[in-house]
């Protein structure tokens, strides 16, 4: 019998007003479950406004230890609800020391498990070397009664390792909570590229693992309060893929919305039947990829 998942995806914008956002969080999830959503996905450092376009020290302020008052929160609904969701926190681990971190909670609002996020950018407008500690907990999938999540965040789904490592370790799907956006910098023309740049290497990474893909972005503009620069403009545009890399579900550039998408899990099956890659892989001649770079 062929396994439907159904998976919500909740793609809004946020603003100053912490509360605000978890009560317009809390009501999109709802709308995902009432269309029979199993598992919702939120996006990265969804209760917030994204903090990372300055560095202050005084914002750590805003991290929280895990278990803490969003999982107590979030996961009463996910208990509630009867849904399995992913969360994407700002991780206090100790006096100094901070992650970002994605949380997933079990239908019975129990934590499932959580990644740590690996990979941490340092860029104009998104200075999370500043913040974050990167992660210590590996790529493994987080097992749930809905299956094996694989999930990532952000800035990690631009590295073919992590969604190999996740896909190895038994992962069935790929799932990516996102706050990518256009720097005002660069032009319209530009940033166009960008997005089909960031869209594409997740397809592949759908592709090369023959699992489907769930990745879901922050929308809308938000300021840069250190006034230094105009701004970040999120993307939105998330999006689901088979695993194939076949768009299954696409949202818009400036719009809050919520989907909900079926993802069929068996079809990995199928797939890597016909195009077999993880069969020729020659583990023998990859030893290499651990150096920074060639020769």
């Amino acid at each position: 019998m062929t396994r439907i998942l159904k998976v919500g995806m909740v793609q809004q914008s946020c603003g100053t007003d912490i509360a605000a956002n978890i009560s317009k969080l809390e009501s999109n999830i709802r709308d995902c479950a009432s269309k029979g959503a199993q598992l919702v996905v939120l996006q990265e450092l969804h209760n917030s406004v994204y903090f990372c376009q300055t560095e202050e020290a005084a914002i750590c302020d805003l991290a929280e230890p895990i278990p803490g008052p969003s999982t107590e929160r979030f996961g009463a609904l996910a208990r509630e609800l009867g849904i399995v969701l992913v969360l994407s926190l700002f991780e206090r681990r100790a006096p100094g020391l901070y992650h970002n971190t994605a949380v997933v909670l079990e239908k019975d609002g129990t934590i499932a498990g959580k990644y740590r996020k690996m990979h941490i950018p340092d860029d104009p407008c998104f200075y999370e070397k500043f913040y974050f500690t990167p992660g210590d907990l590996g790529f493994s999938p987080v097992h749930t009664s809905v299956g094996e999540l694989g999930v990532l965040v952000c800035w990690d789904q631009w590295y073919p390792e992590a969604a190999r490592l996740m896909a190895l370790n038994g992962a069935e799907l790929l799932i990516y909570p996102t706050a990518i956006g256009g720097v005002g910098t660069d032009s319209k023309e530009e940033q166009q590229i960008q997005r089909q740049a960031w869209q594409l290497v997740q397809r592949g990474h759908s592709v090369a693992n023959g699992l489907p893909v769930i990745t879901v972005n922050r929308v809308g503009h938000e300021d840069d309060p250190s006034g230094n620069t105009i701004g970040l403009d999120f993307w939105g545009y998330s999006f689901a893929t088979g695993p194939q890399g076949e768009i299954l579900a696409q949202f818009s550039t400036d719009s809050e919305e919520n989907k909900v998408v079926e993802i069929d899990l068996d079809r990995t099956e199928y797939v890597r039947r016909g195009w077999p890659f993880l069969r020729d892989r020659r583990i023998d001649a990859y030893g290499p990829i651990l150096d920074r770079f060639g020769k």
